[in-house]
């Protein structure tokens, strides 16, 4: 049995349930709001963090050495606010398919209700290595951007639920006709906000009491307490990459939630491998930041550059192939986040089995290839991510051309492991098109024939 025949006979079905649901409909079309913001903050990023050092150079001969910091201003109001928007369209989406509530009201009250979750302080450092200072009346911005999305998404989700519950049983304030209907839908809001806003206050109160002190830092905690003891081995290596690519499909930025418990790690083993290559000794560790980045995320989280070379050459559906001409560029310096939130992967019960399979795949193979002595370990030295492939392989193993020769390898293997579940997604895609053509054809055929009269008098 083919792998294409195996999956539209098994995993076909249960995806069409699952992504027929209310809620994953919700989130998916919630989280899509973001996407052509996404794309416009991806684009300034690449030029910000372009790996060639002559840029670099240039740009602070020209506007100084602090050119990054703006040239990132478009990508802080893009990516850094990526929770408040999908709480506000997540809800706004779910009141739609409910079709009994005003969705406008539903994504403000989802907005309020997740900006309440925030604690409303952080800590701030007025100078360079100076003590940081308690700083209150302020919203972090990590907790805003996409590492508060998962929080964004539950907290959306449970307010429209309560919303429902609240209208459903007709506890609303009616306004008397002639009012305008815009008043008369702020009253109808008051009862339902006033219990969103009560049932939230419980639920921060109650982990503000626990020693989490906000929901962030009791899913950080929960998720990330594990890995400060795996990060150096082949099953913690696994484990990690397995964990973040289940957290993006879940909504919650699983680079950032998992790195930062991680990296400690990685950064440690890339400085010891750095000295030993200096000192043409054999470099000790595998895992490092650079074995993650490099040969384990061509394309960014997921592996998903052979993903959108798929999108450009294969793709039957207008929409796949020109997501992939948008995504391209972006998928080449490693930024992942236009195709997670434009196709979308986020909650896409299609494309979460290789999501989250490839790159446990790929680091068994990479793990495989340099403890062989197949293919050079990383040297540990420091290359922005953003590094397109086949060219950061050679860089980072110190100028060995099998650090390319594997990267061309993983990308072969990622190919292979997407194209069954792409053509399935694509098709899929190809005849949503279809239908759409249809219906317009149908509707404009309908309003063709209408305008004759039924009874046209001779002449």
């Amino acid at each position: 049995m083919s792998n294409r025949t195996f999956i539209e006979r098994y995993v076909l079905p249960a995806a069409l349930k699952v992504a027929g649901q209310k809620h994953v409909l919700s989130v998916r079309d919630g989280i899509i709001l973001n996407m052509p913001f996404m794309l416009i903050g991806s684009f300034f990023l690449i030029f910000a963090y372009l790996p060639i050092p002559a840029w670099g150079h240039l740009m602070a001969d020209l506007f100084g050495d602090t050119w990054r910091n703006k040239l990132l201003y478009p990508v802080r109001a893009t990516y850094d606010i990526m929770a408040l928007i999908s709480s506000f369209g997540i809800a706004y989406r779910l009141a739609e398919k409910y079709r009994t509530l005003d969705p406008l009201t539903s994504g403000a009250m989802a907005l309020v209700a997740f900006v309440m979750t925030i604690p409303q302080q952080t800590l701030f450092a007025p100078v360079e290595n100076a003590p940081a200072q308690l700083v209150t009346g302020v919203l972090p911005i990590s907790m805003i951007g996409s590492q508060g999305l998962f929080v964004a998404i539950v907290i959306a989700l449970m307010s429209t639920e309560i919303y429902r519950f609240v209208h459903n049983r007709n506890l609303v304030i009616k306004m008397p006709e002639g009012v305008p209907p815009a008043v008369a839908k702020s009253f109808l809001a008051l009862v339902p906000g006033f219990c969103v806003l009560a049932v939230v206050l419980i639920i921060r109160l109650a982990v503000e009491a626990s020693p989490f002190g906000d929901i962030n830092n009791l899913i950080a905690t929960v998720i990330g307490l594990p890995m400060h003891h795996v990060g150096g081995t082949l099953p913690g290596m696994i484990f990690s990459v397995l964990l973040i690519g289940i957290l993006w499909t879940l909504g919650l930025h699983g680079d950032a939630i998992v790195l930062v418990f991680i990296q400690p790690v990685w950064l440690s083993n890339m400085s010891e491998n750095l000295e030993a290559f200096q000192h043409n000794q054999p470099i000790p560790h595998i895992f490092t930041q650079q074995f993650y980045d490099l040969w384990i995320a061509p394309g960014g989280t997921g592996a998903l550059l052979g993903l959108v070379i798929f999108m450009l050459i294969r793709s039957r559906s207008r929409q796949m192939k020109q997501l992939g001409k948008i995504a391209g560029p972006a998928a080449l310096f490693n930024i992942s986040e236009p195709l997670v939130f434009g196709i979308p992967l986020v909650m896409n019960p299609y494309l979460f089995l290789p999501f989250i399979l490839t790159p446990v795949v790929l680091v068994i193979v990479s793990w495989a290839a340099m403890t062989t002595g197949l293919v050079a370990p990383p040297a540990g030295i420091a290359l922005p991510f953003t590094t397109p492939i086949f060219v950061s392989g050679y860089l980072a193993t110190g100028g060995h051309i099998s650090g390319t020769v594997l990267q061309v390898v993983n990308l072969a293997i990622s190919m292979v492991i997407y194209y069954p579940f792409f053509r399935v997604w694509d098709r899929l895609k190809q005849r949503e098109e279809q239908q759409s053509e249809q219906q317009a054809q149908a509707v404009t055929g309908s309003a063709v024939v209408s305008s004759f009269p039924a009874n046209p008098s001779r002449q």
